[in-house]
């Protein structure tokens, strides 16, 4: 399954009309005080939308990547408030193979490269509103580095409702290693989690998002059953097992702005063709 981002061309004019609304529609809806949600509907080839979301750092640091804990409490209580159902990598697989019936509303929370601020500041919030969630962790970094997450905290997580998973080795850009190396930053990053954690690690996210279609490949026969990249768009059953969607949410001028216009209109722009075809 491969995906292409859809382009503006041969649009009908219905739905150019219909753009035109949308984009004038969106300032009215952020700031409704009574918001509409984009509800996410399943159509009938390609089954559920599930939107991935993803976080980096919950902490004070005023960079893109740092959401501040106070605005990401405010994002998961819009979750919770809207009807959002949060579930993990498997249930998101299971639904993609046809085994499993996901609950209404579902959204994946994901975080990459494990920085302890996921255990001290993220981590109390999900558990406040009863949020499973998904950390990718870079294995060469945990319990080195005191910005990032101990094995003790990865496991303790990893029990209550937080998944553990793979980004590799040492978060290097797979697109500039060998062969060679690649195997190695796959391999063995999930055999350490796998120790660690004393279960199956199954699913991994690309540093930095980059890959291409022989690393994907390579991904498959190192046994990870799904990777995860940053395309903005839905997984639904037409998404690449080995590409799945996230939509990033990073630390803007107004952080919660930009988290509600992702949330809702993603899923809309998408149905009409708008992002991915």
């Amino acid at each position: 399954m491969r995906i292409q981002m859809g382009r503006a061309r041969n649009v009908r004019p219905w739905k150019k009309l219909l753009l035109v609304l949308m984009i004038l529609l969106v300032p009215l809806l952020v700031t409704s005080p009574r918001p509409l949600t984009a509800r996410m509907v399943a159509d009938s080839e390609n089954g559920t939308k599930v939107i991935v979301l993803n976080y980096h750092k919950i902490d004070n640091m005023n960079i893109s990547l740092s959401v501040l804990p106070e605005d990401f409490e405010q994002q998961m209580q819009y979750l919770y408030d809207h009807g959002y159902h949060t579930i993990t990598p498997d249930d998101l697989y299971n639904s993609l193979e046809g085994t499993e019936e996901l609950p209404e509303n579902p959204v994946l929370i994901t975080f990459d490269d494990g920085y302890r601020d996921n255990y001290d500041n993220a981590y109390p919030i999900l558990k406040k509103y009863g949020f499973k969630a998904t950390i990718f962790v870079v294995t060469g970094f945990l319990g080195k580095y005191p910005n990032y997450l101990t094995w003790d905290m990865a496991r303790e997580m990893d029990a209550n409702g937080i998944s553990i998973e793979s980004h590799t080795v040492d978060h290097k850009s797979m697109t500039d290693l060998t062969d060679d190396q690649l195997r190695a930053e796959l391999v063995d990053s999930k055999k350490q989690a796998e120790k660690e954690l004393g279960h199956s690690v199954d699913y991994m996210a690309y540093p930095t998002g980059t890959y291409n279609l022989h690393i994907a490949q390579l991904v498959k026969d190192a046994g990870y059953k799904a990777a995860f990249t940053i395309k903005y768009g839905n997984v639904d059953k037409a998404s690449n097992i080995y590409a799945l969607e996230r939509v990033p949410v990073f630390h803007t001028e107004d952080t919660n702005k930009s988290f509600l216009e992702r949330i809702r209109y993603t899923p809309i722009f998408e149905r009409f063709g708008w992002i991915k075809s």
